[in-house]
């Protein structure tokens, strides 16, 4: 909660420094469909969502590299799973929080370059942030495949609910629907599609 809440004052305080219109960021990708092929197939391929998916596909396989077959990535887990466990033999805590934001941050700079890209720099781009919180949900918290299986149920969940369902409930359903399935997981499958289920003996 005090993350949040800093967030929404460092929002407020930007917008308050620098406004709050909409700034541009061109990165040199065409933000057009493949004319060629939409002309005949009939299906509408945007070039820069093409081009995002590459990035991401890529970031998530360095990633997945990184943490399953690196040893430093290997100590990075073990830290997650046990902070005690992971210090008594002989993993700095410190250095693996350096790493760990290091990471984060050049993931969320990625991330902030290609949404600014595709819907122009703004303050609200931060709230695009919070769909990871259902994707994690979905695919479990543990799981870097789950979390790619979950960022393509709720992509794509989103944008078949707002054709079919869209209108009966008086549209823009997209922004709401991730987190309702989101709950619904919560109430039946708490650990995600991969997490591991935790067992507590009593």
């Amino acid at each position: 909660m005090a993350t949040i809440g800093i967030t929404y004052f460092l929002d407020g305080f930007g917008q308050t420094i620098w406004g709050s219109e909409v700034r541009p960021l061109d990165i040199g990708i065409p933000n057009e469909p493949f004319m060629d092929f939409a002309d005949w197939s009939g299906l509408y391929i945007n070039k820069f969502d093409v081009f995002a998916a590459a990035v991401c596909s890529v970031l998530v396989a360095l990633l997945a590299g990184f943490f399953t077959k690196t040893k430093i990535g290997r100590a990075l887990r073990a830290v997650a799973d046990d902070h005690q466990a992971a210090l008594s033999v002989g993993i700095p805590l410190k250095t693996i929080w350096t790493i760990v934001w290091s990471v984060a941050g050049i993931v969320g700079l990625a991330a902030g370059i290609l949404w600014g890209a595709k819907l122009g720099v703004q303050f609200a781009l931060a709230l695009i942030a919070f769909k990871a919180l259902p994707v994690l949900i979905l695919g479990g918290f543990t799981s870097i495949p789950g979390a790619i299986l979950g960022g393509l149920i709720i992509g794509s969940g989103e944008k078949i609910a707002e054709v079919y369902w869209g209108e009966a409930l008086g549209g823009a359903i997209e922004d709401w629907f991730a987190y309702v399935l989101a709950l619904v997981f919560l109430l039946f499958r708490p650990q995600g599609l991969f997490g591991e289920k935790i067992i507590e003996r009593v």
